[in-house]
């Protein structure tokens, strides 16, 4: 099994990373039938071959993925495409 951790501030209200890390969850719902729930400040995603979850506080966005055997493969890309969507939606604070 393969892992991919992400960690970022995200500058934002809490209902405002909420709303971007709903969004998210929407669109990988939509366009990978990835089923996902809130727990608290947690949302739990899940679909054959990826599980894991997003976690928000006060100030940082984390991010646990668990990739099975076959998309351990497209790890990369997976992790490329993860951090664009950070990008556009938990910019980090440039000086």
């Amino acid at each position: 099994m393969s892992e991919i951790i992400i960690r970022r501030p995200h500058g934002k209200t809490h209902a405002e990373a909420r709303a971007a890390a709903e969004q998210m969850a929407a669109e990988l719902k939509k366009e990978f039938a990835l089923n996902y729930a809130w727990h608290g400040d947690i949302l739990q995603f899940k679909r054959s071959g990826v599980s894991g979850q997003l976690t928000l506080d006060s100030r940082e966005v984390a991010l646990d993925i668990r990739l099975g055997f076959l998309l351990a493969a497209f790890k990369s890309t997976i992790e490329r495409e993860i951090h664009r969507f950070f990008d556009e939606n938990f910019p980090t604070a440039a000086g």
